[in-house]
């Protein structure tokens, strides 16, 4: 008995449940669309609440109490950027492979951001000569080490 009670507390730990706010978008959001297009609005809370607002109006499912929660998720994960040269370059190219949480997780100088990108050419990233500096100087000055 001690030995199973054990085993299940381990299995717990080792797959946290999601966020309510996820398990929201992945119940009402996700059943429609992929991460992709969550991905690349990249809007603010008032930006996040129009645009649950007028998925619900078409049909998505989202119980009245969670759309706080919902709105306020998506705002903290799947928020703004801030604009400048280079941040459509990011939402066109880098998100057709991953999506913007790495990015945003990731600080680093522009020498780290310059090994990456040129890591993700190698990988065949459709990113062209006269794109890779804008991009390289927005990824440097918006995601940069936290000191």
């Amino acid at each position: 008995y001690a030995i199973s009670a054990f085993r299940t507390a381990g299995a717990s730990q080792d797959s946290p449940q999601p966020e309510k706010g996820e398990q929201i978008m992945n119940a009402s959001c996700r059943t429609c669309h992929d991460l992709r297009p969550i991905d690349t609005h990249a809007l603010d809370e008032k930006g996040w609440t129009s645009e649950v607002e007028s998925m619900i109006e078409q049909g998505a499912e989202v119980a009245k109490d969670d759309v706080p929660v919902l709105v306020e998720y998506l705002a903290r994960m799947h928020g703004a950027l801030p604009d400048g040269p280079g941040k459509e370059i990011l939402l066109n190219t880098c998100t057709q492979c991953h999506d913007l949480m790495r990015v945003r997780r990731q600080g680093r100088s522009a020498e780290g951001w310059l090994e990456v990108l040129d890591a993700m050419l190698n990988e065949g990233a459709p990113l062209s000569e006269q794109d890779l500096p804008v991009l390289l100087r927005y990824l440097a000055r918006t995601f940069k080490p936290e000191r």
